[in-house]
Protein backbone atom coordinates (compact mmCIF):
# COMPACT_ATOMS: atom_id res chain seq x y z
CA UNK A 1 0.00 0.00 0.00
CA UNK A 2 1.42 3.34 -1.03
CA UNK A 3 1.58 6.18 1.46
CA UNK A 4 0.49 9.68 0.52
CA UNK A 5 4.13 10.65 -0.10
CA UNK A 6 4.92 7.60 -2.21
CA UNK A 7 1.74 8.15 -4.19
CA UNK A 8 2.79 11.73 -4.94
CA UNK A 9 6.32 10.61 -5.79
CA UNK A 10 4.96 7.99 -8.17
CA UNK A 11 2.92 10.65 -9.95
CA UNK A 12 5.56 13.37 -9.79
CA UNK A 13 2.97 16.18 -9.87
CA UNK A 14 1.07 18.50 -7.59
CA UNK A 15 -2.73 18.69 -7.58
CA UNK A 16 -3.13 22.23 -8.97
CA UNK A 17 -4.67 20.97 -12.22
CA UNK A 18 -7.26 18.95 -10.37
CA UNK A 19 -7.89 21.86 -8.02
CA UNK A 20 -8.73 23.99 -11.04
CA UNK A 21 -11.12 21.29 -12.17
CA UNK A 22 -13.01 21.03 -8.90
CA UNK A 23 -13.34 24.82 -8.71
CA UNK A 24 -14.69 25.11 -12.25
CA UNK A 25 -18.40 25.40 -12.93
CA UNK A 26 -20.25 22.28 -14.12
CA UNK A 27 -21.53 24.33 -17.05
CA UNK A 28 -18.03 25.49 -18.05
CA UNK A 29 -15.76 22.56 -18.96
CA UNK A 30 -12.16 22.94 -17.90
CA UNK A 31 -9.66 23.72 -20.66
CA UNK A 32 -8.31 20.41 -21.84
CA UNK A 33 -4.59 19.67 -22.07
CA UNK A 34 -3.33 18.57 -25.49
CA UNK A 35 -2.27 14.92 -25.56
CA UNK A 36 1.46 14.77 -25.00
CA UNK A 37 1.81 11.18 -26.17
CA UNK A 38 0.33 8.71 -28.70
CA UNK A 39 -3.02 7.00 -28.15
CA UNK A 40 -1.56 3.60 -27.11
CA UNK A 41 0.50 5.33 -24.44
CA UNK A 42 -2.56 7.25 -23.23
CA UNK A 43 -4.37 3.90 -22.82
CA UNK A 44 -1.42 2.69 -20.76
CA UNK A 45 -1.51 5.85 -18.61
CA UNK A 46 -5.26 5.39 -18.03
CA UNK A 47 -4.64 1.78 -16.99
CA UNK A 48 -1.88 2.91 -14.59
CA UNK A 49 -4.07 5.65 -13.11
CA UNK A 50 -6.97 3.25 -12.58
CA UNK A 51 -4.60 0.86 -10.79
CA UNK A 52 -3.36 3.74 -8.61
CA UNK A 53 -6.95 4.72 -7.79
CA UNK A 54 -7.61 1.20 -6.56
CA UNK A 55 -4.35 1.01 -4.58
CA UNK A 56 -3.77 4.39 -2.95
CA UNK A 57 -6.74 6.74 -3.46
CA UNK A 58 -7.84 6.56 0.17
CA UNK A 59 -8.54 10.30 0.33
CA UNK A 60 -9.78 13.05 -1.96
CA UNK A 61 -6.31 14.64 -1.91
CA UNK A 62 -4.67 11.51 -3.31
CA UNK A 63 -7.40 11.14 -5.91
CA UNK A 64 -6.77 14.72 -7.06
CA UNK A 65 -3.07 13.94 -7.44
CA UNK A 66 -3.87 10.97 -9.67
CA UNK A 67 -6.38 13.02 -11.65
CA UNK A 68 -3.84 15.81 -12.12
CA UNK A 69 -1.28 13.29 -13.35
CA UNK A 70 -3.70 11.92 -15.96
CA UNK A 71 -4.50 15.43 -17.23
CA UNK A 72 -0.83 16.43 -17.45
CA UNK A 73 -0.05 13.27 -19.40
CA UNK A 74 -2.74 14.07 -21.98
CA UNK A 75 -5.63 11.84 -20.93
CA UNK A 76 -8.76 13.57 -22.34
CA UNK A 77 -11.28 14.84 -19.81
CA UNK A 78 -13.92 13.08 -21.90
CA UNK A 79 -12.31 9.65 -21.40
CA UNK A 80 -15.11 7.37 -20.13
CA UNK A 81 -12.81 4.79 -18.47
CA UNK A 82 -10.84 7.34 -16.45
CA UNK A 83 -13.98 9.30 -15.57
CA UNK A 84 -15.88 6.19 -14.51
CA UNK A 85 -13.19 5.14 -12.02
CA UNK A 86 -12.69 8.67 -10.69
CA UNK A 87 -16.42 9.03 -9.99
CA UNK A 88 -16.62 5.56 -8.44
CA UNK A 89 -13.72 6.38 -6.09
CA UNK A 90 -15.23 9.75 -5.14
CA UNK A 91 -18.59 8.13 -4.35
CA UNK A 92 -16.85 5.42 -2.29
CA UNK A 93 -15.00 8.12 -0.32
CA UNK A 94 -18.31 9.97 0.34
CA UNK A 95 -16.57 13.04 -1.10
CA UNK A 96 -18.58 16.18 -2.04
CA UNK A 97 -20.45 15.47 -5.26
CA UNK A 98 -19.52 18.79 -6.95
CA UNK A 99 -16.14 17.36 -8.00
CA UNK A 100 -17.77 14.16 -9.31
CA UNK A 101 -20.35 16.23 -11.20
CA UNK A 102 -17.62 18.29 -12.90
CA UNK A 103 -16.02 15.07 -14.12
CA UNK A 104 -19.34 13.49 -15.12
CA UNK A 105 -20.56 16.32 -17.38
CA UNK A 106 -17.37 16.08 -19.45
CA UNK A 107 -17.43 12.31 -20.03
CA UNK A 108 -18.36 11.30 -23.55
CA UNK A 109 -21.27 8.83 -23.54
CA UNK A 110 -21.15 7.66 -19.90
CA UNK A 111 -22.44 4.10 -19.50
CA UNK A 112 -25.12 2.86 -17.10
CA UNK A 113 -22.47 2.02 -14.45
CA UNK A 114 -21.33 5.67 -14.40
CA UNK A 115 -24.91 6.95 -14.19
CA UNK A 116 -25.62 4.53 -11.34
CA UNK A 117 -22.49 5.63 -9.50
CA UNK A 118 -23.53 9.29 -9.72
CA UNK A 119 -27.05 8.43 -8.51
CA UNK A 120 -25.56 6.37 -5.67
CA UNK A 121 -23.21 9.20 -4.68
CA UNK A 122 -26.06 11.71 -4.46
CA UNK A 123 -28.37 9.21 -2.72
CA UNK A 124 -25.79 8.77 0.04
CA UNK A 125 -25.00 12.50 0.33
CA UNK A 126 -26.79 15.14 2.39
CA UNK A 127 -28.55 16.50 -0.71
CA UNK A 128 -30.19 13.55 -2.46
CA UNK A 129 -32.48 15.52 -4.78
CA UNK A 130 -30.02 15.59 -7.76
CA UNK A 131 -30.17 11.77 -7.84
CA UNK A 132 -33.82 12.00 -8.93
CA UNK A 133 -32.95 14.61 -11.56
CA UNK A 134 -30.13 12.38 -12.85
CA UNK A 135 -32.50 9.43 -13.13
CA UNK A 136 -34.85 11.54 -15.29
CA UNK A 137 -31.92 12.78 -17.38
CA UNK A 138 -30.68 9.21 -17.76
CA UNK A 139 -33.96 8.16 -19.39
CA UNK A 140 -33.98 11.26 -21.63
CA UNK A 141 -30.57 10.10 -22.88
CA UNK A 142 -32.04 6.63 -23.64
CA UNK A 143 -29.95 4.91 -20.93
CA UNK A 144 -32.17 2.20 -19.47
CA UNK A 145 -31.92 1.64 -15.69
CA UNK A 146 -30.64 -1.77 -14.57
CA UNK A 147 -30.94 -3.80 -11.37
CA UNK A 148 -28.36 -1.58 -9.63
CA UNK A 149 -30.19 1.67 -10.42
CA UNK A 150 -33.33 1.11 -8.39
CA UNK A 151 -31.96 0.57 -4.85
CA UNK A 152 -29.95 3.81 -5.20
CA UNK A 153 -32.69 5.95 -6.74
CA UNK A 154 -35.38 4.69 -4.34
CA UNK A 155 -33.05 5.41 -1.42
CA UNK A 156 -32.76 9.00 -2.69
CA UNK A 157 -36.56 9.26 -3.01
CA UNK A 158 -36.92 7.96 0.57
CA UNK A 159 -34.55 10.62 1.91
CA UNK A 160 -36.21 13.45 -0.03
CA UNK A 161 -39.72 12.18 0.75
CA UNK A 162 -40.92 12.74 -2.83
CA UNK A 163 -43.54 10.02 -3.18
CA UNK A 164 -44.67 11.31 -6.60
CA UNK A 165 -41.17 10.69 -7.98
CA UNK A 166 -41.24 7.28 -6.30
CA UNK A 167 -44.54 6.35 -7.96
CA UNK A 168 -43.14 7.41 -11.34
CA UNK A 169 -40.03 5.25 -10.83
CA UNK A 170 -42.26 2.38 -9.69
CA UNK A 171 -44.26 2.47 -12.94
CA UNK A 172 -41.09 2.67 -15.09
CA UNK A 173 -39.63 -0.33 -13.27
CA UNK A 174 -42.83 -2.33 -13.82
CA UNK A 175 -42.66 -1.60 -17.56
CA UNK A 176 -39.01 -2.71 -17.56
CA UNK A 177 -39.85 -6.02 -15.86
CA UNK A 178 -38.28 -5.45 -12.43
CA UNK A 179 -41.49 -5.69 -10.38
CA UNK A 180 -41.03 -9.34 -9.34
CA UNK A 181 -37.46 -8.94 -8.06
CA UNK A 182 -37.25 -9.21 -4.26
CA UNK A 183 -34.59 -6.48 -3.85
CA UNK A 184 -36.78 -4.07 -5.85
CA UNK A 185 -39.90 -4.91 -3.85
CA UNK A 186 -37.99 -4.38 -0.59
CA UNK A 187 -36.76 -0.99 -1.83
CA UNK A 188 -40.33 -0.04 -2.80
CA UNK A 189 -41.76 -0.98 0.60
CA UNK A 190 -39.06 1.07 2.32
CA UNK A 191 -39.58 4.05 -0.01
CA UNK A 192 -43.36 4.22 0.45
CA UNK A 193 -43.05 3.74 4.22
CA UNK A 194 -40.35 6.43 4.52
CA UNK A 195 -42.57 8.82 2.54
CA UNK A 196 -45.44 8.24 4.97
CA UNK A 197 -47.55 6.19 2.53
CA UNK A 198 -48.06 3.10 4.68
CA UNK A 199 -51.02 1.88 2.63
CA UNK A 200 -48.94 1.79 -0.58
CA UNK A 201 -46.05 0.14 1.29
CA UNK A 202 -48.36 -2.53 2.68
CA UNK A 203 -49.96 -3.11 -0.74
CA UNK A 204 -46.53 -3.91 -2.24
CA UNK A 205 -45.69 -6.01 0.83
CA UNK A 206 -48.90 -8.08 0.55
CA UNK A 207 -48.20 -8.93 -3.10
CA UNK A 208 -44.68 -10.22 -2.38
CA UNK A 209 -44.53 -14.02 -2.81
CA UNK A 210 -41.41 -14.20 -0.60
CA UNK A 211 -41.02 -11.82 2.33
CA UNK A 212 -37.60 -11.83 3.95
CA UNK A 213 -36.54 -10.03 7.14
CA UNK A 214 -35.75 -6.87 5.12
CA UNK A 215 -39.35 -6.67 3.85
CA UNK A 216 -40.81 -7.26 7.31
CA UNK A 217 -38.48 -4.67 8.82
CA UNK A 218 -39.48 -2.09 6.21
CA UNK A 219 -43.20 -2.49 6.81
CA UNK A 220 -42.88 -2.67 10.63
CA UNK A 221 -40.61 0.39 10.66
CA UNK A 222 -43.00 2.21 8.32
CA UNK A 223 -45.92 1.67 10.68
CA UNK A 224 -43.78 2.68 13.66
CA UNK A 225 -42.50 5.88 12.02
CA UNK A 226 -45.96 6.95 10.89
CA UNK A 227 -47.75 6.75 14.22
CA UNK A 228 -49.27 3.29 13.66
CA UNK A 229 -47.61 1.56 16.58
CA UNK A 230 -50.34 -1.07 17.06
CA UNK A 231 -49.98 -2.19 13.44
CA UNK A 232 -46.21 -2.42 13.94
CA UNK A 233 -46.64 -4.74 16.94
CA UNK A 234 -49.28 -6.85 15.17
CA UNK A 235 -47.02 -7.34 12.17
CA UNK A 236 -44.19 -8.43 14.43
CA UNK A 237 -46.47 -11.19 15.73
CA UNK A 238 -47.31 -12.18 12.12
CA UNK A 239 -43.61 -12.18 11.30
CA UNK A 240 -43.05 -14.78 14.01
CA UNK A 241 -45.94 -16.92 12.71
CA UNK A 242 -44.32 -16.95 9.26
CA UNK A 243 -41.07 -18.17 10.80
CA UNK A 244 -38.99 -15.11 9.88
CA UNK A 245 -36.27 -14.46 12.48
CA UNK A 246 -36.11 -10.78 13.56
CA UNK A 247 -32.81 -8.91 13.65
CA UNK A 248 -31.49 -5.82 15.41
CA UNK A 249 -33.31 -3.46 13.05
CA UNK A 250 -36.62 -5.21 13.86
CA UNK A 251 -35.98 -4.65 17.55
CA UNK A 252 -35.34 -0.93 17.05
CA UNK A 253 -38.64 -0.48 15.16
CA UNK A 254 -40.57 -2.53 17.73
CA UNK A 255 -39.15 -0.69 20.71
CA UNK A 256 -39.95 2.66 19.05
CA UNK A 257 -43.56 1.48 18.70
CA UNK A 258 -43.58 0.39 22.35
CA UNK A 259 -42.30 3.84 23.41
CA UNK A 260 -45.10 5.55 21.49
CA UNK A 261 -47.81 3.33 23.00
CA UNK A 262 -46.32 3.20 26.48
CA UNK A 263 -46.37 -0.59 26.03
CA UNK A 264 -43.80 -1.31 28.71
CA UNK A 265 -44.81 -4.96 29.20
CA UNK A 266 -44.47 -5.69 25.48
CA UNK A 267 -41.11 -3.89 25.50
CA UNK A 268 -39.93 -6.13 28.32
CA UNK A 269 -40.92 -9.10 26.17
CA UNK A 270 -38.82 -7.71 23.32
CA UNK A 271 -35.95 -7.28 25.79
CA UNK A 272 -36.26 -10.95 26.77
CA UNK A 273 -36.16 -11.98 23.10
CA UNK A 274 -33.04 -9.85 22.57
CA UNK A 275 -31.29 -11.66 25.43
CA UNK A 276 -32.36 -15.04 24.06
CA UNK A 277 -30.94 -14.45 20.56
CA UNK A 278 -27.86 -12.43 21.64
CA UNK A 279 -29.12 -9.13 20.24
CA UNK A 280 -28.46 -7.36 23.54
CA UNK A 281 -25.04 -6.32 22.20
CA UNK A 282 -26.59 -4.56 19.19
CA UNK A 283 -25.97 -0.84 19.84
CA UNK A 284 -29.05 0.53 18.05
CA UNK A 285 -31.38 -2.02 19.66
CA UNK A 286 -29.89 -1.38 23.12
CA UNK A 287 -30.30 2.38 22.63
CA UNK A 288 -33.96 1.89 21.69
CA UNK A 289 -34.51 -0.31 24.75
CA UNK A 290 -32.80 2.22 27.02
CA UNK A 291 -34.98 4.98 25.53
CA UNK A 292 -38.16 2.94 26.15
CA UNK A 293 -37.34 2.31 29.81
CA UNK A 294 -36.30 5.95 30.36
CA UNK A 295 -39.47 7.35 28.76
CA UNK A 296 -41.63 4.90 30.69
CA UNK A 297 -40.14 6.04 34.00
CA UNK A 298 -38.44 2.69 34.63
CA UNK A 299 -35.15 4.33 35.51
CA UNK A 300 -33.75 1.29 37.33
CA UNK A 301 -34.17 -0.85 34.21
CA UNK A 302 -32.80 1.93 32.01
CA UNK A 303 -29.67 2.13 34.17
CA UNK A 304 -29.26 -1.66 34.06
CA UNK A 305 -29.39 -1.62 30.25
CA UNK A 306 -26.90 1.25 30.18
CA UNK A 307 -24.50 -0.45 32.61
CA UNK A 308 -24.62 -3.73 30.62
CA UNK A 309 -23.88 -2.10 27.25
CA UNK A 310 -20.64 -3.35 25.69
CA UNK A 311 -20.56 -0.29 23.44
CA UNK A 312 -22.11 3.14 24.05
CA UNK A 313 -22.77 6.17 21.89
CA UNK A 314 -23.82 9.78 22.48
CA UNK A 315 -27.41 8.55 21.99
CA UNK A 316 -26.95 6.09 24.89
CA UNK A 317 -25.70 8.78 27.26
CA UNK A 318 -28.34 11.27 26.11
CA UNK A 319 -31.24 8.83 26.61
CA UNK A 320 -30.13 8.11 30.17
CA UNK A 321 -29.44 11.78 31.02
CA UNK A 322 -32.82 12.95 29.66
CA UNK A 323 -34.58 10.01 31.34
CA UNK A 324 -33.00 10.81 34.70
CA UNK A 325 -33.80 14.52 34.34
CA UNK A 326 -37.50 14.15 33.48
CA UNK A 327 -38.04 11.53 36.18
CA UNK A 328 -36.76 13.71 39.00
CA UNK A 329 -33.16 12.53 39.22
CA UNK A 330 -31.60 15.86 38.28
CA UNK A 331 -28.39 15.48 40.28
CA UNK A 332 -27.75 12.02 38.80
CA UNK A 333 -28.38 13.42 35.32
CA UNK A 334 -25.71 16.09 35.89
CA UNK A 335 -23.30 13.50 37.32
CA UNK A 336 -23.74 11.31 34.24
CA UNK A 337 -23.16 14.31 31.98
CA UNK A 338 -19.86 15.00 33.74
CA UNK A 339 -18.89 11.33 33.39
CA UNK A 340 -19.85 11.44 29.70
CA UNK A 341 -17.49 14.39 29.16
CA UNK A 342 -14.69 12.67 31.07
CA UNK A 343 -15.01 9.65 28.77
CA UNK A 344 -14.60 11.90 25.72
CA UNK A 345 -18.11 11.86 24.26
CA UNK A 346 -19.31 15.06 22.60
CA UNK A 347 -22.75 16.07 23.83
CA UNK A 348 -25.49 16.85 21.31
CA UNK A 349 -28.14 19.58 21.45
CA UNK A 350 -30.57 16.99 22.86
CA UNK A 351 -28.09 16.10 25.63
CA UNK A 352 -28.07 19.75 26.68
CA UNK A 353 -31.88 19.83 26.80
CA UNK A 354 -31.61 17.06 29.41
CA UNK A 355 -28.86 18.88 31.32
CA UNK A 356 -30.77 22.19 31.39
CA UNK A 357 -33.97 20.39 32.39
CA UNK A 358 -32.07 18.74 35.25
CA UNK A 359 -30.75 22.13 36.40
CA UNK A 360 -34.30 23.51 36.29
CA UNK A 361 -35.71 20.76 38.50
CA UNK A 362 -32.81 21.00 40.96
CA UNK A 363 -32.99 24.80 41.27
CA UNK A 364 -29.45 25.15 39.86
CA UNK A 365 -29.89 28.58 38.24
CA UNK A 366 -26.23 29.61 37.97
CA UNK A 367 -25.20 26.14 36.80
CA UNK A 368 -27.94 26.20 34.16
CA UNK A 369 -26.68 29.45 32.65
CA UNK A 370 -23.12 28.14 32.85
CA UNK A 371 -24.07 25.01 30.87
CA UNK A 372 -25.90 27.13 28.29
CA UNK A 373 -22.76 29.25 27.80
CA UNK A 374 -20.60 26.13 27.50
CA UNK A 375 -22.99 24.68 24.95
CA UNK A 376 -22.56 27.78 22.77
CA UNK A 377 -18.85 28.45 23.30
CA UNK A 378 -17.26 25.02 23.79
CA UNK A 379 -19.60 22.89 21.70
CA UNK A 380 -20.58 25.43 19.05
CA UNK A 381 -24.28 24.57 19.43
CA UNK A 382 -26.72 27.43 18.87
CA UNK A 383 -29.62 27.33 21.35
CA UNK A 384 -33.00 26.29 19.97
CA UNK A 385 -36.47 26.97 21.29
CA UNK A 386 -36.22 23.85 23.52
CA UNK A 387 -33.12 25.22 25.27
CA UNK A 388 -34.74 28.62 25.80
CA UNK A 389 -37.82 26.85 27.16
CA UNK A 390 -35.64 25.13 29.75
CA UNK A 391 -34.16 28.48 30.79
CA UNK A 392 -37.61 30.04 31.27
CA UNK A 393 -38.64 27.01 33.31
CA UNK A 394 -35.39 27.29 35.32
CA UNK A 395 -36.03 30.94 36.20
CA UNK A 396 -39.75 30.40 36.81
CA UNK A 397 -39.27 27.47 39.19
CA UNK A 398 -36.69 29.50 41.13
CA UNK A 399 -39.27 32.28 41.61
CA UNK A 400 -37.37 34.69 39.34
CA UNK A 401 -40.52 35.55 37.38
CA UNK A 402 -39.52 39.10 36.40
CA UNK A 403 -36.15 37.85 35.20
CA UNK A 404 -37.94 35.15 33.20
CA UNK A 405 -40.09 37.79 31.49
CA UNK A 406 -37.02 39.87 30.63
CA UNK A 407 -35.37 36.73 29.25
CA UNK A 408 -38.39 36.06 27.02
CA UNK A 409 -38.29 39.63 25.70
CA UNK A 410 -34.58 39.36 24.84
CA UNK A 411 -34.63 35.88 23.25
CA UNK A 412 -33.45 35.80 19.61
CA UNK A 413 -36.35 33.46 18.72
CA UNK A 414 -40.11 33.95 18.98
CA UNK A 415 -41.50 32.36 22.16
CA UNK A 416 -43.97 29.54 21.48
CA UNK A 417 -46.96 28.28 23.45
CA UNK A 418 -44.78 26.00 25.58
CA UNK A 419 -42.67 28.93 26.80
CA UNK A 420 -45.65 31.20 27.50
CA UNK A 421 -47.48 28.36 29.24
CA UNK A 422 -44.44 27.61 31.42
CA UNK A 423 -44.22 31.31 32.24
CA UNK A 424 -47.95 31.48 33.07
CA UNK A 425 -47.48 28.50 35.40
CA UNK A 426 -44.64 30.33 37.17
CA UNK A 427 -46.80 33.45 37.51
CA UNK A 428 -49.59 31.35 39.06
CA UNK A 429 -47.22 29.58 41.47
CA UNK A 430 -45.49 32.75 42.62
CA UNK A 431 -48.44 35.17 42.45
CA UNK A 432 -47.44 37.57 39.64
CA UNK A 433 -50.85 38.67 38.40
CA UNK A 434 -49.85 41.41 35.93
CA UNK A 435 -47.25 39.23 34.20
CA UNK A 436 -49.70 36.32 34.20
CA UNK A 437 -52.19 38.44 32.26
CA UNK A 438 -49.48 39.24 29.70
CA UNK A 439 -48.74 35.53 29.30
CA UNK A 440 -52.45 34.73 28.90
CA UNK A 441 -52.89 37.43 26.22
CA UNK A 442 -50.04 35.87 24.23
CA UNK A 443 -51.50 32.38 24.61
CA UNK A 444 -54.91 33.67 23.54
CA UNK A 445 -53.38 34.69 20.22
CA UNK A 446 -51.38 31.49 19.75
CA UNK A 447 -53.80 28.82 21.02
CA UNK A 448 -57.16 30.29 22.08
CA UNK A 449 -58.98 26.97 22.56
CA UNK A 450 -56.64 25.41 25.13
CA UNK A 451 -58.62 25.09 28.37
CA UNK A 452 -55.60 24.71 30.67
CA UNK A 453 -54.56 28.34 30.16
CA UNK A 454 -57.99 29.60 31.27
CA UNK A 455 -57.81 27.39 34.35
CA UNK A 456 -54.30 28.62 35.25
CA UNK A 457 -55.27 32.29 34.98
CA UNK A 458 -58.53 31.68 36.86
CA UNK A 459 -56.54 30.02 39.65
CA UNK A 460 -54.13 32.97 39.67
CA UNK A 461 -57.03 35.43 40.09
CA UNK A 462 -58.50 33.26 42.83
CA UNK A 463 -55.18 33.05 44.70
CA UNK A 464 -55.03 36.86 44.66
CA UNK A 465 -58.70 37.01 45.80
CA UNK A 466 -59.83 38.60 42.50
CA UNK A 467 -63.05 36.57 42.58
CA UNK A 468 -64.92 38.53 39.93
CA UNK A 469 -62.01 38.24 37.49
CA UNK A 470 -61.80 34.49 38.14
CA UNK A 471 -65.54 34.21 37.45
CA UNK A 472 -65.18 36.26 34.24
CA UNK A 473 -62.44 33.94 32.98
CA UNK A 474 -64.65 30.89 33.58
CA UNK A 475 -67.59 32.59 31.83
CA UNK A 476 -65.38 33.60 28.85
CA UNK A 477 -64.23 30.01 28.63
CA UNK A 478 -67.81 28.69 28.53
CA UNK A 479 -69.08 31.36 26.12
CA UNK A 480 -66.18 30.68 23.77
CA UNK A 481 -67.01 26.98 23.66
CA UNK A 482 -63.74 26.02 25.32
CA UNK A 483 -64.18 22.71 27.12
CA UNK A 484 -61.98 21.65 29.99
CA UNK A 485 -59.94 18.63 28.96
CA UNK A 486 -60.76 15.74 31.31
CA UNK A 487 -57.93 14.11 33.19
CA UNK A 488 -56.90 10.66 31.96
CA UNK A 489 -54.45 7.91 32.65
CA UNK A 490 -51.76 6.84 30.22
CA UNK A 491 -52.45 3.21 31.17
Amino acid sequence: MHSEVSCGQTLGVNSSSARNLVQSSPQTPTTQFRPACPEPLIRLIVKKCIALLQICASSKHKLKQIHAFSIRRGVPLTDPHMGKHLIYTLASLSAPMAYAHNIFVQIKNPNVFTWNTMIRGYAESENSKPAIELHDQMRVNSIEPDTHTYPFILKAVSKVGNVRAGEKIHSVAVRNGFESLVFFQNSLVHMYAACGHCRSAYKVFELMPERDVVAWNSVINGFSLNGKANEALNHFKEMGLEGVEPDGFTMVSLLSACSELGALAFGRGVHGHMLKVDLNENLQASNALLDLYAKSGSIGEAKNVFDDMVERSVVSWTSLIVGLAVNGFGKEAIDHFKEMEREGYKASEVTFVGVLYACSHCGMVNEGFSYLRRMKVEYGILPKIEHYGCMIDLLGRAGLVKEAYEYIQNMPVQPNVVIWRSFLGACTTHGHLALGEIARSQLLELEPQYSGDYVLLSNLYASEKHWSDAHDIRRTMLNGGVRKTPGHSLF
